[in-house]
């Protein structure tokens, strides 16, 4: 157990903490959620670095880095989809007035999907890392789903807005940059389960050639 494969650890664990915080329905609780999950997902691309940089980079952390992240998406899309459907009526999302379910199908189908495949692929020998474009998928997704944390966490009953025209003005960029992040996020998870699954058929092509 080397220090990026112990933050890996530790991002799973955070996974829990952030679903327990966001079922809790008072503004507080859900504006910690979100410092946690801002962590957590941080340490996604600190953990990377330092296996690089030291020459640590073991079958662990490929197969569990990963999974660490499902996980942690896991944890946060489900309670904050579920949290949203509730608010309706509120301050909605631009163009799709709250967290469409097709988004999370397509956010949870891949990673099912891409987990399937390198189990299978695992089995045959052959560990499959993590790749860029999933990297930059997943930041895409963290930070649509951080932005979706206090877009809930805002609209909780009992949070007191401060007011003003800087609010206001604060209220219309974050709903647009909550939608144009999902947006983002949609793409890049479709484009990559379309490269992963061009991977995954190369390597069954290799095996029985």
């Amino acid at each position: 157990m080397n220090l990026p494969n112990a933050i890996t650890t530790g991002r799973i664990l955070a996974a829990p903490v952030v679903t327990a915080l966001l079922l809790q329905p008072r503004p507080a609780p859900r504006m910690i959620a979100f410092v946690v999950f801002v962590f957590a997902a941080l340490s996604d691309l600190w953990d990377g670095h330092l296996a690089r940089a030291r020459d640590q980079v073991t079958s662990f952390g490929k197969i569990v880095d990963p999974l660490a992240d499902k996980l942690l998406l896991v944890a946060a899309l489900i309670p904050v989809y579920s949290i949203n459907l509730g608010q309706v009526g509120t301050p909605s999302l631009p163009l799709f007035r709250v967290i469409p379910l097709w988004a999370i199908v397509i956010f949870l189908g891949r990673e099912a999907l891409i987990t399937l495949l390198r189990s299978f692929a695992a089995r045959q020998g052959r560990v499959v890392a993590a790749q860029i474009l999933g990297k930059r998928k997943a930041l895409a997704q963290n930070i649509f789903i951080g932005s979706a944390i206090l877009w809930v966490a805002f609209l909780t009953p009992g949070f007191v807005a401060p007011g003003g025209w800087a609010w206001q003005w604060f209220s219309a960029f974050h709903g647009w940059f909550t939608t144009t992040f999902l947006a983002l996020a949609v793409l890049l998870t479709v484009v990559s389960a379309v490269t992963y699954l061009g991977m995954f058929s190369r390597i069954m092509a290799g095996r029985h050639s």
